[in-house]
């Protein structure tokens, strides 16, 4: 069995290798922004539903402790 390799198959691996972990780098930063953007778009939401509720004035819910903070 012969166990030469060439010195160009080497060369064309190792480079074949570094490509491949440069796209996986852009698909982990391209998944971060994409959770990013969707952590502000939560955020935002969340921010706007729940503005300045007034606590409740009467009743046994509500009354004694500010439940929505």
């Amino acid at each position: 069995m012969d166990m030469s390799v060439s010195p160009a198959l080497v060369v064309d691996r190792v480079a074949q290798m570094g490509q491949g972990a440069t796209k996986q780098q852009v698909q982990i930063e391209v998944l971060k922004e994409a959770m990013q953007t969707q952590e502000s778009a939560a955020a935002s939401l969340l921010n706007s539903v729940a503005g300045n509720l007034p606590l409740a004035g009467s009743g046994p819910v509500g009354t004694q402790v500010n439940a929505m903070v």
